[in-house]
């Protein structure tokens, strides 16, 4: 199996970039793990005290639970991936049965933020895009997908999101393999990523 972490800042198109990488392999050969499955269960919190939580900070992300996901993903073993609601921000009471294949791509913000979690990357992705632009992004995105008003957008972007990118995320491209400019569609580094699936699955 081969494991590919895409690391880079919110509404840097990460997932443009998975689904680009998808697009190139064989059907049935690629499963994903998102980073967003991940957040911590804050049953236990209020929903005015959830909507509090810093969730681009590291200790937002159940990490244990994902490295011991990814370890009997490993093994051959299946998992039960969580399934988290952005409405809601906490986990759902539904999980996502992923079986194991032979290339899993793990993508979020944080992925590179943990030494344990980084290790178990054969391939270290870190996708990069102007700041103006990941941030028209993210207010698009949270108005349309996830319910928020503009100015909660703008309020988390200057108050945690900037700063944690700065503190967590914009630091990790120092353990990539790859930094993938994608403020336009980037063929190059695609068809390099896929040169390089193609040569350690063969």
């Amino acid at each position: 199996m081969l494991i590919i972490g895409i690391a880079g800042g919110t509404g840097c198109g990460k997932t443009t970039v998975v689904e680009q990488i998808m697009n190139e392999l064989p059907d049935g050969e690629v499963g994903i793990i998102s980073q967003d499955s991940y957040y911590k269960d804050t049953s236990n919190l209020s929903y005015d005290e959830r909507v509090q939580i810093n969730f681009d900070h590291p200790r937002s992300i159940d990490f244990k639970l994902l490295r011991t996901h990814l370890t009997a993903l490993k093994n051959g073993e299946s998992i039960e991936q969580p399934v988290y609601s952005f409405v809601e921000h906490n986990r759902t009471k539904e999980t996502v049965l992923t079986t194991p294949k032979r290339v899993m791509i793990v993508e979020g913000i944080l992925i590179l933020s943990k030494p344990k979690i980084r290790d178990m990357f054969d391939i270290k992705i870190f996708v990069h895009a102007d700041s103006d632009e990941r941030l028209i992004r993210r207010v698009r995105r949270d108005i349309a997908e996830r319910g928020r008003d503009i100015n909660e957008v703008l309020t988390r972007y200057q108050t945690t999101l900037k700063p944690m990118h700065q503190q967590f995320i914009e630091p990790m491209k120092e353990y990539a393999d790859l930094i993938i400019p994608n403020n336009k569609y980037n063929t190059v580094a695609v068809d390099i990523v896929r040169t390089i699936i193609n040569d350690r699955l063969s």
